[in-house]
């Protein structure tokens, strides 16, 4: 949001927001008590979250929950009021519309912008609720376009209950060609939201919801009620259908609630519902959320609009951003409408260069991002990430979107011109472009986007070039062996191909240096999340025994390896020893995932892999080759010779990864760096036994059907770790005593607390050794500060010295104090494949 503020008295503000002045004032004054939260904090979180807030607020009329004296107990919530009417002192740029009610008309904010937002947080309206339907451009009542069920916990229930009846209600609406969405309250239940056409009635809709919370209760009678009598709720949850009416209304997602701490309505995916520790989130943890996920329940938006609704096809594109910043077109009116028949592809040199694809279509540019680029004749399909619709104004923009903006960065048009359509469905679309005269294209180009994603990957398409030549019957077989490709066909148990599926085409190479490297970035990790033996009695697993290392992702094209860690570093120069066997092990081109060890006695010492970690001068990598191996334990693979194995099951990527190496399963030979480590057969308690017999960190529990899911951390995985260890964010140290007194004696150090800032977690000062010490303390008199970046009790403050809180280490511990310290905690090592944002506080 920018802002120019002018002057005024102590906590006093007057803000411009997007050309609309709005008087801040009281900024100091607590709106949540038990938290300390002030009014700033809303503002500053209502001006944040609007990008994913104001799609689903945008032309309902909202209705608010004031706290003007902030707010009370869960209890006994204070002085609130509900405000449907809008006074006199309103703006006269706040979006309004009139409601007539049986005996009286109400004047309504709409929440369409930024300004409103803030404004509302300004009058502590903490909570904004909406009903199911909008309002057209004359203000009149439309047919609603959502349906929520209101999951709302009875005495002597929870979440837990409230998660059960979520999968059954999921298996109706879906039976219903409905997509289901889980919204946890921030109250005390789960709000579920599915998208509907708009062509049924609020009647007509509360009349399906009734009847289907009927069906639930009559389904799992001992969990569910659909009666709202208070008598009948005790042990089970309400479905309640009557938010559907057009008289009601549901607190928005991304709002706030007025409760003791300041819980946010979340969207939620459905496997979060996994998780056991499911809880409500407060502002800060959704706000930390926001920054590294999409929102899963933008399902419900996608098409949610009819030819020239001017709010809602560009209300993404405007709350991203502002017209006062950014050189980019921000129209203020409806959008134009074309022929539909313009295209622009767009060089975009923004955190990573991409390719910008856009079609008109209904007055709007419809948006894709291609991270790899826009794929020229003979080239691999490419991943389309479907992106907020643009104006059609943005087909002739170039120009630089400043930093600190939305999209940051150098656009450049690549090719535009026209396009003719061929096909357009919600899951195909198929055109012909027509370039301009020396444009990026070179030539008539005929392109099919399909849609593949589901769930949390609903915005993903392939994009595959296809051939000009051919009758329609060749053109759509064409465009189903892209789909295909999309979903790889399985592999016979010799790795070959079934017949029929067609071969993959080599990926893009570029010469660096002199050499052949492969242009393509390295995947994310897959992440596990810890459990208990509990966690793995259903269904069918596989056990891997727990390598303490970093974790590694490697690329092998042509003989040429690539390392990486999980969190982007390239460490090939670090371990060219490791990479020298990889390329020796897997004659063929693949993406494999593993953990870089060093052995000890036949078994991972981590305090030895740290001589070798954060090495990249050839001289100083040599001597640590030579002092320690490294060796690599493989246990996946997520391509094989240009093709993407990551939908896979587990057990048929494991099957291949096993005949691709030529070192056999199970090898220790000291002459061999690279291990396929054998999967363990049996339950989960003789797995862990067996991996305590051996020494080893623990085991890693691994669904036999599950897919390899980039980047995310899944349930599909389950770590079972013996000891107790948590990452650490080092934030000072303490000089030793004696012959330590020029030494760190001890590290203080920080984990993020239930709103996700750094908090004290105590001093760590064992486990070190000499050579650790001197290394440690080169890399903190790097970071040196003069004050603590988060409060330390004093004694622990005493003779400090306060360092950038930016560095991760690992640390054994026994339990944590009841004052959240580390007890007994002993140094293992930096974590230099960690960044502070990775480290979670271990809850045991």
């Amino acid at each position: 949001m920018a802002v120019q503020r002018s002057t005024g008295s102590a906590g006093t503000q007057l803000v411009e927001i997007q050309g609309r002045r709005v008087r801040l004032t009281n900024l100091d004054k607590v709106l949540y008590p038990e938290t300390g939260t002030t009014k700033a904090d809303v503002i500053g979180y209502y001006s944040a979250i609007a990008p994913y807030l104001l799609p689903y607020t945008q032309n309902r009329p909202a209705t608010r929950k004031r706290w003007v004296h902030g707010v009370g107990t869960d209890d006994d919530p204070g002085d609130v009021f509900f405000q449907k009417n809008l006074d006199a002192s309103t703006p006269d740029w706040i979006a309004r519309v009139d409601i007539e009610h049986s005996d009286h008309h109400n004047t309504y904010p709409l929440v369409n912008g930024v300004p409103t937002l803030v404004w509302l947080a300004q009058m502590a309206s903490l909570e904004i609720h909406v009903p199911q339907w909008r309002v057209d451009g004359s203000g009149a009542r439309r047919n609603p376009d959502r349906l929520v069920l209101d999951l709302d916990p009875g005495p002597g229930t929870g979440l837990p209950e409230c998660v059960e009846i979520a999968r059954g209600a999921r298996v109706i609406l879906e039976g219903m060609g409905l997509t289901p969405m889980p919204v946890t309250s921030g109250s005390k239940g789960i709000h579920l939201y599915a998208k509907l056409d708009g062509t049924q009635s609020s009647d007509r809709v509360s009349d399906v919801a009734h009847e289907l919370a009927r069906v639930l209760e009559s389904d799992m009678p001992d969990l569910v009620v659909s009666d709202m009598k208070k008598s009948k709720r005790a042990g089970k949850v309400l479905v309640d259908w009557s938010q559907n009416s057009g008289a009601k209304t549901t607190i928005a997602p991304y709002s706030l609630r007025g409760r003791s701490h300041p819980t946010v309505a979340v969207p939620r995916s459905w496997d979060e519902l996994d998780d056991p520790g499911l809880d409500h989130l407060d502002y800060r943890a959704v706000l930390a959320r926001m920054e590294e996920r999409d929102d899963p329940l933008a399902v419900i938006l996608d098409g949610d609009t009819e030819t020239g609704d001017e709010p809602d096809r560009l209300t993404i594109y405007r709350s991203k951003r502002d017209a006062t910043k950014t050189p980019e077109p921000v129209p203020a009116a409806s959008p134009a409408q074309g022929n539909d028949d313009t295209f622009v592809i767009q060089d975009h040199y923004a955190r990573r260069r991409h390719h910008d694809f856009r079609l008109e279509r209904n007055g709007v540019l419809v948006s894709w991002a291609v991270p790899k680029g826009t794929p020229a004749r003979g080239e691999k399909n490419r991943l389309a990430v479907q992106t907020e619709d643009h104006p059609l104004d943005y087909a002739t923009f170039e120009g630089s979107i400043p930093k600190g903006e939305y999209g940051a960065g150098t656009v450049t048009i690549w090719d535009s011109g026209t396009y003719e359509t061929e096909k357009w469905r919600e899951n195909e679309i198929i055109v012909t472009l027509t370039g301009r005269s020396g444009g990026g294209l070179r030539e008539k180009a005929k392109f099919a986007l399909i849609h593949t994603g589901r769930g949390d990957d609903a915005k993903n398409w392939l994009m595959h070039r296809m051939e000009l030549e051919g009758t329609d019957t060749v053109v759509d077989g064409e465009a189903r062996d892209a789909a295909r490709e999309a979903t790889p066909a399985k592999r016979t148990s010799s790795g070959s191909r079934r017949s029929g599926d067609p071969e993959p085409t080599p990926p893009a190479r570029r010469t660096v240096g002199g050499s052949s490297r492969s242009s393509a970035r390295l995947p994310e990790p897959m992440l596990a999340t810890r459990g208990t033996t509990s966690d793995v009695s259903d269904g069918a697993w596989a056990f891997e025994m727990k390598w303490d290392g970093i974790r590694c992702l490697v690329r092998i094209e042509d003989g040429e390896v690539r390392l990486g860690s999980r969190n982007g570093i390239d460490l090939t120069a670090t371990f060219p020893d490791v990479a020298a066997a990889l390329a020796e092990a897997f004659p063929d081109d693949a993406v494999l995932d593993g953990e870089i060890v060093a052995l000890h006695k036949g078994r991972p010492d981590f305090g030895r892999l740290q001589n070798r970690l954060g090495l990249t001068k050839e001289a100083d990598v040599a001597r640590a080759v030579a002092q320690i191996e490294a060796d690599i334990m493989v246990f996946d693979v997520l391509e094989s010779e240009g093709r993407d194995l990551s939908r896979e099951p587990y057990l048929e990527r494991r099957a291949l990864l096993e005949e691709l190496a030529t070192t056999p399963v199970g090898t220790t030979s000291d002459r061999s760096r690279v291990q396929v480590p054998p999967a363990f057969e049996g339950d989960v308690d003789s797995a862990v036994s067996t991996s305590k017999q051996l020494g080893l960190e623990g085991v890693v529990a691994k669904r036999t059907d599950s897919p390899y899911r980039p980047g995310r951390r899944s349930r599909d995985w389950i770590k079972l770790p013996h000891e107790r260890t948590q990452e650490v964010v080092i934030i000072g140290w303490r000089p030793g005593n004696n012959s330590l007194a020029d030494s760190v004696g001890s590290l203080l150090v920080a984990v993020p607390g239930d709103g996700g800032d750094l908090e004290y977690a105590g001093r760590v000062g064992t486990g070190f050794t000499e050579s650790h010490r001197r290394r440690i303390r080169s890399l903190l008199d790097a970071r040196a500060r003069k004050t603590a970046p988060v409060e330390v009790p004093k004694p622990d403050a005493n003779d400090a010295n306060w360092v950038r809180a930016d560095l991760v280490g690992e640390v054994t511990f026994s339990e944590w104090t009841q004052t959240g310290r580390l007890r007994h905690p002993v140094w293992r090592g930096l974590r230099t494949d960690k960044s502070p944002s990775d480290v979670a506080r271990d809850a045991g």
